[in-house]
């Protein structure tokens, strides 16, 4: 059995409602997002707890913010020792968002979870916290997850991440068009067509690349090229080229690198105005 670092959940004796618990990890989980995040202050969560056991759990993040990826904080507790242990379960975990932020863009995000193990621990500093237990062969976690974006939003950060990205070079993203299109149920094609300038050096970029996973779960990606029509930009892309296009024909084991205990049933991306991405464990 595997453990996690323990979190601390405040004060000594442990949470012994729902409200507690839940008032106690939306404080933990402000403490570890820092300022990039906000909006968790807003974010409703409920238990209902049954001995040990947190029977449910639920997360409603509508409105919560993510910004541009930065090292969080984090959270550290020293007890110097723990002077109490008891195992428990979280029997039912729901996360909604309808929807959060993720860098200017709107997720809607629906997932659940069963079976996912904790201890509770008190240290001999007087505070109360939990440790995460990983799942194994003899205890796995079930659930399932649905991810949606709207094809216009996800265009449109893209566009302002790779223009900021590529700014810092001295280069200009004047335009960008991103098609992805649905080959199946567990496949789809992108292509990708910029724009760029260089001082008096203007250009048009293209990229493609496609993947698919099979039945099972292994995802292979292919068709991946890069290339332009301007013979500099061409030569200026070769380092750039070699790299992106050595990822053609990867073959990457989705099922194998999960740990024990969580396994990959079916993953699907539906492609239409909406880019959605569903998963189910079991």
């Amino acid at each position: 059995m595997t453990s996690a670092q323990p979190l601390p959940l405040g004060p000594a004796p442990r949470p012994a409602t729902g409200d507690d618990l839940a008032d106690r990890l939306r404080v933990l989980a402000t403490r570890a997002a820092g300022a990039g995040v906000t909006g968790l202050d807003r974010a409703r969560l409920t238990a209902t707890l049954d001995g040990a056991d947190v029977a449910t759990l639920e997360a409603d993040l509508t409105g919560v913010a993510f910004g541009a990826q930065q090292k969080a904080p984090g959270v550290v507790w020293q007890p110097g020792a723990f002077t109490a242990r008891e195992e428990g379960t979280v029997r039912r975990l729901r996360v909604d968002a309808h929807p959060l932020t993720a860098v200017d863009l709107p997720v809607d995000v629906t997932a659940e979870a069963e079976g996912l193990r904790f201890t509770w621990v008190e240290g001999a500093d007087g505070q109360v916290g939990f440790e995460p237990v990983e799942p194994d062969d003899a205890h796995p976690v079930t659930g399932h997850a649905r991810v949606a974006v709207s094809r216009a939003g996800l265009v449109a950060t893209v566009h302002g991440l790779l223009a900021v990205s590529l700014q810092s070079q001295g280069v200009t993203l004047s335009d960008l068009d991103v098609q992805l299109d649905s080959h199946g149920p567990r496949a789809a094609g992108l292509r990708i067509e910029a724009k760029i300038r260089k001082g008096f050096l203007s250009a048009g970029v293209s990229a493609t690349a496609s993947a698919s996973v099979d039945a099972a779960m292994v995802l292979t990606v292919g068709d991946v090229r890069i290339s332009s029509g301007n013979p500099l930009v061409a030569a200026m892309l070769g380092a750039v080229r070699g790299r992106v296009e050595a990822a053609a024909h990867r073959r990457v084991d989705l099922a194998a690198a999960l740990p024990p205990g969580v396994r990959l049933a079916d993953v699907r991306l539906d492609v239409g105005e909406e880019l959605v991405l569903s998963a189910r464990l079991g």
